[in-house]
């Protein structure tokens, strides 16, 4: 494999290439034939980039194309344009390229972040208009490699998730190796042979057959009402006793601040929305074979229960088929099948909700499952024959897991205790959990780990947020990621704030807040951290706005303490300095604690 990146200036551009299997490192400056070469030799093989996808292989079939890199590089930046649309001639350049980036976009730097290592930007500005130094080409070849090495890093920790998915999908459907560089509902459209059509009937969906609501007949007439035919639009009911929220993406519902001890059962259905597509035929109508779909469902399941890998690739296509037919792009778009899924999925939720209802609590529901209590043990077999009627009249196949406890702040953050050991044999975590105060992290999502880490922590085995957080003597685990996003100019660090009294132009006295002073910030990505130093001010971002005559005032970063330091260096095994405000973790620990209905 070859791991790339491009840097595009209006005189100069270069590119540092990693081949991963020879260990050489090749960098090209303003050398169009080396870079011709080089492909010839290295054509056939796997080119990796960082948002390659969009930007880095149409950057290299410019320059192979005999032109300026400039422009297709402002078409792609500054226009917002997609490259293929540049220039025909790209095509006589084919690239096997795999773009290591992940789906939802979060930007290199963040993840640099995350991980711990350096996130300083190069210092030579890439609007300059000038050929670059010797020593600018130099520190900017430094910069370039250093993200090249660190594409490579997170393919490494991204690897059997992503790369090695991809690749069973292209081998299990035996598929051209330049299809790695599709996504995988790209891929999961061509295996099924989807040619794209124009639909007219978004919003005529189609109810379930079987579908038996009889109490909240109040959620079937909404989605009947052609009023309502607007994604922005949401129904909120009390369903249960307990608040949910119906919508044209799914169902939410949950009992707020809610911590209880008992039997609780989690009835999850299986492959969901896979099985709606099969069962009530909602596939979509641009799959000219539906039976391939079912081929693949089934072969799935057999290898599932026989507990081969290789159920991984036919997964992939199942559960990337309900999205590729929302994305207008894809060649299975079908909005209306989409909706069918959705929304019939959602209602007969709805159904079996009414069935359980009355034989015990529902603590929350969600897309594909239902929380419920047990007002006793023994009641699981009359649940269990309830499940079963639904099962037989739906089609559906449900899933049971026993929880101890439940501690939940809303339906999109949760965490659920299992009985007995808190780890599988093979160390896997037992317990279920959502949402951003209580997620299981990673090298690649490691923000605010500490306080994270006090709060389930707390939830599992009942030690304070003061003892997880005192305890603690890495630096890197009290990191707060922020970004300065496009639509701001730069950051600003420790700036005075005073408040000041003013007329406005009717003669009233009004406050105001002033911004004098501090430290313009080149970089763009900031590892934050608090500080006992009272002097040290906060973390802003610019966006250098006029309004009312005036210009904006800086925003804070969120989440981000009054007073802090921040080290864009690595910090990895760095020890703990005194300035670290320990005490502000644990009071963010303990208020996030309160949102879950836990008083300090």
């Amino acid at each position: 494999m070859i791991f790339y990146d491009f840097e595009v200036f209006r005189y100069d551009w270069l590119v540092v290439l990693i081949d991963l299997n020879a260990r050489k490192e090749t960098v090209i400056i303003n050398d169009p034939d080396k870079l011709k070469r080089f492909y010839e030799e290295h054509k056939g093989v796997i080119w990796a980039g960082y948002n390659s996808r969009n930007y880095d292989q149409y950057i290299l079939k410019a320059i192979l194309c005999g032109f300026d890199p400039k422009p297709v590089n402002d078409w792609i930046i500054a226009e917002d344009k997609p490259g293929y649309r540049y220039s025909s001639l790209f095509r006589e350049y084919p690239l096997i390229n795999y773009d290591v980036m992940p789906n939802p976009p979060i930007s290199l730097k963040a993840l640099e972040a995350f991980m711990g290592h350096s996130i300083k930007e190069t210092s030579v500005p890439f609007d300059i208009d000038r050929p670059l130094t010797e020593a600018e080409l130099a520190e900017t070849v430094k910069y370039c490699r250093h993200d090249v090495e660190q594409t490579v890093e997170v393919w490494l920790r991204r690897k059997e998730d992503e790369f090695d998915a991809q690749m069973s999908l292209v081998k299990a459907f035996h598929l051209p190796i330049s299809d790695i560089g599709r996504t995988k509902a790209q891929l999961s459209a061509k295996i099924l042979g989807a040619v794209q059509r124009e639909h007219n009937d978004e919003f005529e969906i189609e109810f379930p057959p079987s579908l038996r609501i009889e109490k909240y007949t109040e959620v079937l007439n909404w989605y009947k009402n052609p009023l309502n035919r607007d994604y922005s639009k949401t129904l909120e009911l009390d369903v249960a006793g307990v608040p949910h929220v119906f919508a044209w993406g799914g169902l939410h519902g949950a009992i707020p601040k809610y911590h209880g001890e008992g039997w609780f059962v989690n009835v999850d259905v299986a492959s969901y929305y896979p099985s709606l597509m099969l069962v009530y035929k909602w596939l979509s109508r641009n799959v000219h074979d539906p039976s391939k779909y079912a081929e693949i469902y089934h072969t799935r399941l057999k290898l599932k229960a026989e507990k081969n890998p290789m159920q991984q690739p036919y997964k992939i296509v199942l559960n990337s088929t309900y999205g590729a037919m929302k994305d207008k792009h894809n060649a299975m778009y079908d909005p209306r099948q989409a909706n069918n899924v959705c929304v019939g999925g959602q209602l007969l939720l709805l159904d079996l909700i009414e069935r359980l209802e009355d034989h015990c609590e529902i603590i929350q529901s969600n897309t594909d499952g239902i929380l419920v209590k047990l007002r006793r043990y023994e009641d699981f077999e009359m649940l269990d024959d309830l499940c079963w009627e639904w099962e037989q009249r739906t089609g559906m196949r449900l899933e049971f897991d026993e929880f101890q406890k439940v501690y939940q702040k809303d339906v999109n953050n949760y965490i659920i205790v299992p009985s007995g050991p808190l780890r599988d044999e093979k160390g896997k975590p037992r317990w279920k959990c959502k949402g951003a105060y209580v997620k299981k992290l990673s090298d690649l999502d490691y923000d605010l780990p500490i306080v994270n880490r006090a709060i389930v922590n707390y939830f599992l085995q009942g030690i304070s947020p003061e003892t997880t957080i005192m305890e603690c003597s890495d630096l890197r685990d009290f990191q707060k990621v922020v970004k300065v996003s496009s639509k701001y100019k730069y950051a600003l660090y420790s700036p005075v704030i005073t408040e000041a009294k003013i007329r406005d132009e009717k003669g009233r006295s009004k406050k105001i807040t002033r911004f004098s002073g501090g430290e313009v910030q080149t970089d763009k990505t900031f590892r934050v951290f608090a500080s006992k130093d009272q002097s040290k001010g906060g973390i802003f971002k610019v966006s250098g706005k006029i309004v009312k005559g005036r210009e904006k005032n800086p925003e804070k970063f969120g989440n981000t303490p009054d007073h802090c330091f921040f080290i864009n260096d690595d910090v990895t095994n760095l020890p703990i300095p005194d300035e670290l405000d320990k005490q502000y973790y644990i009071d963010v620990a303990w208020d996030r604690l309160k949102d879950f209905g836990v008083e300090r």
